[in-house]
């Protein structure tokens, strides 16, 4: 396993394991993220990257602010009303080819606030 997974996995409880206080709580519950916006108050932006893909071009939209669970389940919306693949790591939506109005036109329709980057 990665360092920065392990980092993730943990990175709830602050790097608490294990405690002899029998006042700290591991709760998971408690440390799960929850800052989930509604899409109307999300600011997500779309564009077009070929950086470090052998000159493969890759939708790229960033911005999701919410729990990982929901950003892969917009990721799989998209990558399915694209007919194409694609992954959803680090925060981000990767759409395989230029997909960029296609994928505007999608989150605009569900409600999210998009801009396009670039050219």
């Amino acid at each position: 396993m990665s360092k920065d997974k392990k980092s993730k996995k943990f990175s709830g409880f602050d790097g608490l394991v294990f405690s002899t206080n029998p006042d700290v709580s591991l709760d998971k519950e408690e440390y799960q993220d929850e800052e989930n916006l509604k899409p109307s108050q999300q600011d997500l932006r779309v564009q077009l990257d070929k950086k470090q893909r052998a000159g493969k071009a890759v939708t790229l939209v960033t911005g999701f602010i919410g729990s990982e669970v929901d950003l892969k389940e917009l990721g799989k919306q998209l990558k399915s009303k694209c007919g194409v693949g694609g992954s959803v790591k680090d925060g981000e939506i990767l759409i395989q080819g230029d997909f960029r109005i296609k994928v505007l036109e999608i989150l605009l329709k569900e409600g999210y606030k998009v801009k396009k980057v670039g050219g």
